[in-house]
């Protein structure tokens, strides 16, 4: 762990304490952290952006209370795992939560993602599909859809004018750690729907980014999603995932989602030859398994846990 110099806070600070353990595991050559909770199933819960593993405290309960194995995780460059100077795109992060399947001693897992996890569980799906045994994506499109979308809308929702915004080099990252990441505080609160953060929620999200390189490391997933666009390693990548998962899963999208509208959420299926489930959280946005957390738990047993889910 690094010392808190300063008052910059330091990874231990995404240690809470809570009905579940912490332990550090290693894979694809970097050190992760895992909050686990239950026995059971392995699921596999992935946060988005500007967030780490504790977006998932009330699944994590929910989940190992349902039966399963909650393991949420602290991507490469966030929270407490290591922040290596590369490996910010999305094929290296499937295949990240690939190996964490296997040293979590398992075949296979369900996989829950949000945002940039969402993306990272589409991809798992396509690219280790035999590490995947459903995928549950929230507020996360295809990422073949998810390019088309911000594209045809970047005049209405948040998605491609936040994008594009980070992809200056050093400022972005300044104005995010500024005034005790307000700029995260911010994001939250603009992203959501009404009523949504509360003050304890914003304060923990606050101090993650705190951590010395999160912000640079976070930033990174969102730069190499942009200019990949524009080099042959972001044609490959697409060129692959225009191949349909053969992987069952649920999407679900808030219906007040600022950031990636909800009509991006229409013709996924396209994607998917499997069965598929869409489901939508009214008043929701950008987060809803935080806004709306029963709705969320409800839809994400039923699922884990459907023997048929075709409908």
């Amino acid at each position: 762990m690094t010392s808190r110099v300063s008052g910059v806070p330091d990874e231990t600070a995404v240690l809470i304490d809570g009905p579940w353990s912490h332990r550090t595991v290693s894979a694809g050559g970097i050190r992760f952290h895992v909050v686990e909770a239950g026995t059971g199933p392995l699921v596999l819960l992935l946060h988005g952006f500007p967030q780490f593993w504790w977006a998932w405290e009330r699944q994590i309960t929910a989940l190992a209370e349902a039966g399963h194995r909650a393991v949420a995780v602290d991507l490469r460059g966030y929270g407490a795992s290591d922040k290596p100077p590369r490996g910010y795109d999305l094929l290296t992060a499937a295949s990240d939560v690939a190996g964490l399947v296997r040293v979590l001693g398992e075949a296979d897992a369900a996989v829950v993602g949000h945002g940039l996890g969402g993306l990272v569980g589409w991809t798992m799906s396509v690219c280790h599909p035999r590490a995947v045994r459903r995928l549950a994506a929230l507020s996360a499109p295809h990422p073949v859809r998810l390019v088309a979308a911000a594209l045809s809308n970047w005049h209405r929702g948040w998605a491609m004018r936040e994008l594009l915004a980070f992809q200056a080099p050093i400022l972005p990252e300044r104005r995010l750690v500024a005034d005790g990441a307000e700029a995260v505080a911010r994001m939250l609160r603009r992203w959501s729907g009404p009523g949504w953060p509360d003050a304890r929620t914003e304060r923990r999200f606050r101090e993650a980014f705190r951590i010395p390189l999160v912000a640079h490391c976070s930033l990174e997933y969102h730069r190499w999603l942009f200019r990949s666009r524009f080099r042959p390693d972001g044609y490959r990548y697409l060129r692959r995932m225009s191949e349909p998962s053969t992987v069952p899963t649920l999407y679900a999208h808030g219906t007040a989602d600022p950031l990636v509208l909800p009509a991006a959420a229409h013709g996924l299926e396209r994607h998917v030859r499997a069965p598929y489930r869409l489901r939508f959280v009214e008043g929701a946005g950008h987060f809803p398994h935080q806004e709306r957390p029963d709705q969320v738990n409800a839809l994400l047993v039923e699922w884990l846990s459907d023997d048929r889910p075709d409908t």
